[in-house]
């Protein structure tokens, strides 16, 4: 007996302050969010020390009169919701009551608010809330114009041990920048700042287009290197940019994600999206991605983390599934070409809407989805019928180095990489046959013996089924001795003894990391047996192999990370020779 007992308010309050304030960062994004619910369009961040002295956040939303401003540090006292079926597709940013109540706690806070239709407010007059620890000790009237100022000072004053496992100055500043950076992505119509030790850190002014705010939080180069997402699956909508996959690196990507306006983690939906990447970037590459998903709010549940970090989808399947595939669809059109440098600020986009979307029959983040996604309006080609329809665009196709292969377009100019593009054709290709079963292949009048080695004899065994399926008919001829009697046949100029050779070599020291073995076998086929850089093509040859590119799911793109297309924009041209 004796042994249970119930917590004091203090303590509670600190216990429920750690689940909701981590570190400064933390305070940073729950004042914000506030301010985002409260209507405001200026909101301005300002820090001591990282955090650890000072942290202000100043807004002009709607405000708070007296009663509320006291009311607003009780817990659980909130303005979002009333009943728990307000909790099922809760749109607004806080709706726990938690985040002031929790910060207060463990610090010596400030409120300063006032409300838009009090007559105070008309005659300059707000309310100041002072509280220590959270008690309050002072509620007294100041002049002030509508809108709401936090003050949160001596961050973990009254719980030490917290306060040293925070990080050193640049590190929890760098932590709050990062949490403002996030919440600017998802308001474009709100004006953002952040001072830290009286210097300006982050500066995102209202905005129409998400590529301007992209470039105000990371610059114009990244900007210009993205590509619009804009997918649909019945009631579930996923928009945004991703990163051209010849541009992305192995450090310093950016991975947001958002569902319904409201910011979340998932390290699974994350993985969805690189899966969406598949043969077009090696191994250990992270692609730059920003995704706003739009769903009902009956189907993901956003109750279920004490910050607000993570969300429940109630068909996680279903949407990883949809975000492979919105990723997978913004990779194909030939506007995923590498541009040149120097090139226009719209090069990721310049679409006037929010980014983050909304639920459907809401306010949209994108305009809708392209009904024409099976052309390739860039190169002004079709995909049906025969290869000859190249041609009857009347383009003039020019290789040039025997390397590359120019020629114009509506938009400029496009210069294609031939063994790259040949390799994104037979690689395709080599996929499709494989899971076939197998595809055409040229019996030889005399069958070739290649010697290997004992990991390439290994090789051949294990990979015996699928050497078969593209066309290579190999048997074992005794010691480390194999002869091949019918061989691919993938354009006039193949060497199909040194591609065997440089294949299994290949699959014997395991190269092309990162795919699955069918896809990791048909990429090394198509790099060994493509044509090569140096090879003089007719221009029956120039235009087939055009019109096979065209016809990949993946164009612009080789196996292994680099463009198969690059463009030169007209616009470009024109302000190079000063006519622009």
């Amino acid at each position: 007996m004796g042994r249970i007992r119930v917590l004091s308010d203090t303590v509670a309050d600190q216990i429920a302050a750690g689940e909701v304030v981590e570190r400064p960062a933390s305070v940073v994004k729950e004042l914000v969010e506030n301010s985002l619910d409260a209507g405001s369009y200026t909101i301005a961040v300002e820090l001591e020390d990282g955090g650890r002295a000072l942290i202000r956040v100043s807004d002009d939303g709607v405000g708070m009169d007296r009663e509320d401003a006291v009311l607003a540090l009780d817990r659980h006292a909130t303005s979002k919701i009333s009943s728990t079926t307000d909790l099922i597709g809760v749109a607004t940013y806080g709706f726990r009551g938690e985040a002031l109540p929790s910060v207060a706690s463990v610090s010596l806070l400030e409120l300063e608010s006032a409300a838009a239709s009090s007559e105070a407010t008309a005659a300059g007059e707000g309310t100041k809330v002072v509280s220590r620890g959270g008690r309050i000790e002072k509620v007294e009237p100041v002049a002030r114009n509508q809108g709401t100022t936090v003050t949160v000072k001596r961050l973990f004053f009254n719980t030490p041990a917290r306060r040293k496992f925070l990080k050193s100055q640049r590190s929890e500043t760098r932590a709050a920048v990062q949490a403002l950076t996030v919440l600017a992505l998802a308001r474009l119509d709100v004006s953002f700042s952040l001072v830290s030790d009286s210097r300006t850190l982050l500066t995102a002014p209202r905005v129409s287009a998400v590529a301007d705010r992209v470039a105000a939080l990371f610059g114009r180069q990244l900007a210009a290197q993205l590509l619009p997402v804009d997918y649909a699956n019945g009631p579930i909508s996923i928009r945004g940019f991703v990163q051209r996959p010849a541009e992305a690196k192995s450090s310093g990507r950016k991975a947001h994600l958002f569902v319904n306006g409201r910011p979340f983690r998932d390290p699974f939906l994350i993985r969805a999206a690189e899966n969406g990447y598949r043969a077009t970037i090696p191994a250990g590459v992270r692609p730059t991605l920003f995704l706003a998903i739009g769903i009902p709010g009956d189907r993901v549940d956003v109750n279920v983390h004490p910050a607000k970090l993570e969300v429940r989808f109630r068909d996680k399947m279903f949407i990883e599934r949809a975000v492979e595939e919105a990723v997978r669809d913004a990779l194909r059109p030939l506007e995923a070409a590498v541009r040149m440098v120097g090139l226009d600020r719209d090069a990721a986009g310049t679409d006037d809407r929010q980014f983050v979307g909304s639920v459907p029959d809401q306010r949209s983040g994108f305009p809708g989805r392209r009904e024409d996604a099976g052309t390739y309006g860039t190169l002004g080609l079709a995909l049906d019928g025969p290869p000859a329809s190249v041609a009857a665009y009347g383009r003039k196709f020019l290789q040039v180095f025997d390397t590359y292969i120019l020629f114009e377009t509506p938009a400029g100019i496009a210069i294609v990489d031939q063994h790259s593009a040949h390799e994104r054709v037979l690689y395709e290709r080599a996929m499709a046959e494989l899971k076939a079963g197998g595809g055409a292949a040229q019996r030889l009048l005399l069958p070739l013996t290649v010697d290997l080695e004992p990991p390439e004899l290994e090789a051949v065994e294990q990979n015996q089924e699928q050497l078969n399926a593209i066309g290579f008919e190999v048997e074992g001829f005794g010691g480390q001795s194999v002869v091949i009697h019918a061989v691919p046949n993938p354009h006039p100029r193949f060497d199909a003894r040194r591609c065997f050779e440089e294949l299994v070599a290949d699959l014997a020291h395991g190269r092309l990391e990162g795919l699955n073995r069918l896809e990791r076998f048909a990429a090394t086929y198509a790099c060994r047996a493509a044509i090569k850089a140096g090879q003089t093509l007719d221009h029956g040859e120039v235009r087939d192999l055009l019109h096979r590119l065209l016809a990949c799911e993946l164009p612009p793109h080789d196996v292994h990370g680099r463009p198969s297309i690059v463009q030169l924009p007209l616009s470009e041209l024109e302000r190079r020779f000063g006519r622009a």
